[in-house]
């Protein structure tokens, strides 16, 4: 008999290093944070199946066939398209109660999304079953993913890759996660920062993926492929580009010299080198600042003020045009009061019900 109650975790990520390179099958170095969305999924009698969401944080309530999850917009098209490609995978959704709550800042760069779509997915999944857990330990994340992706993509009308979703499913704590989005492989690097501390500012300028420039930068990344006659930007160099217009020239030298960093990154991380990593920050920022062109005035007061506070290294995070701002300090250095740490935490998973 399936589960009557699921309860579901999903956490943000923070992406240490490799901005615009998953669309762009490149390499990225994200880590799941401990706050998330947590997601409590009841069964109710009914048929036809219908599912009921409350958005606890907004005050605001969903209502939708499971056959016919017609579109929306805001949380509510998270929701419809989750029970739409679960339904379109073939999963037989009851009737449920959905109850959405959660601790990550909406449009700050801290994937408040992903962790909402995983964490529907999940236990609307877990309502199926008679054992949750069992499932969730049989489930292929990297699957989970591309779902969770597609909602976003189809649903939500953002183009974006599969980093935060891998990076919401594989986290664990004290670890980064080196991801080859070529190949999907997920490879853990130990990220023990002992007494030095991840911060994030909150640039106060919120950013919607669906309707800022995040679609036009990817299509420009395309627009490089397709006069250079290739899939995708892994497959050249930056000799390469020396006959792109000036514009297509900077979008793709950021995410050539962005992958070099995160390579770099993964090694400073092994090598317990920190002050190496705080350079490779500033110079991720300075190359979406110059290049990609996808930071704002108030990212760069963030950044300046986490500098200026003695950050040894700072960059936006996230999709850019507004969002949060990544520092990292050294011991015996103060952030500033408004920044607030970040660690590793685990992945999504399952709650007791």
């Amino acid at each position: 008999m399936p589960a009557e109650r699921c309860v579901a975790f999903a956490p943000g990520r923070v992406n240490l290093i490799g901005e615009h390179t998953d669309y762009n099958q490149g390499l990225a170095l994200p880590f799941a944070i401990r706050e998330g969305v947590t997601v409590q999924a009841q069964a109710m009698p009914g048929s036809p199946a219908r599912i009921r969401a409350l958005a606890s944080d907004l005050g605001e309530s969903d209502e939708l066939s499971v056959d016919d999850p017609s579109r929306t917009e805001g949380w509510r098209a998270f929701v419809r398209g989750v029970v739409a490609e679960l339904t379109r995978a073939g999963l037989v959704l009851p009737s449920a109660q959905l109850a959405i709550s959660g601790q990550v800042p909406r449009g700050a760069g801290l994937s408040s999304s992903a962790a909402m779509e995983v964490a529907l997915c999940l236990a609307l999944i877990g309502l199926c079953t008679e054992d949750p857990g069992a499932v969730w330990s049989r489930l292929d994340r990297t699957e989970i993913a591309r779902l969770c992706a597609r909602v976003e993509n189809d649903w939500v009308g953002a183009q974006t890759g599969l980093l935060d979703q891998l990076a919401c499913l594989y986290g664990a704590p004290d670890t980064a996660l080196l991801i080859d989005f070529r190949s999907l492989s997920v490879q853990p690097v130990p990220l023990v920062l002992g007494d030095w501390r991840l911060v994030v500012l909150d640039s106060g300028e919120r950013h919607r993926h669906a309707s800022s420039g995040y679609n036009e930068r990817r299509r420009e990344c395309e627009r490089v492929c397709e006069l250079l006659v290739v899939r995708s930007l892994r497959e050249v160099d930056l000799a390469d580009l020396t006959t792109l217009p000036e514009l297509l020239r900077r979008r793709a030298t950021h995410v050539l010299s962005e992958n070099r960093r995160v390579q770099a990154a993964a090694s400073a991380l092994s090598a317990g080198d920190m002050p190496a990593l705080g350079r490779l920050l500033d110079a991720s920022h300075e190359s979406l600042r110059d290049c990609y062109e996808v930071s704002t005035p108030a990212v760069e007061k963030a950044v300046k003020q986490l500098l200026e506070a003695g950050a040894a290294g700072a960059r936006l995070i996230g999709g850019g045009f507004g969002g949060s701002v990544l520092g990292l300090f050294a011991p015996g250095t103060e952030s500033p009061a408004e920044a607030r740490e970040v660690r590793p935490g685990p992945g999504a998973h399952l709650l007791a019900s």
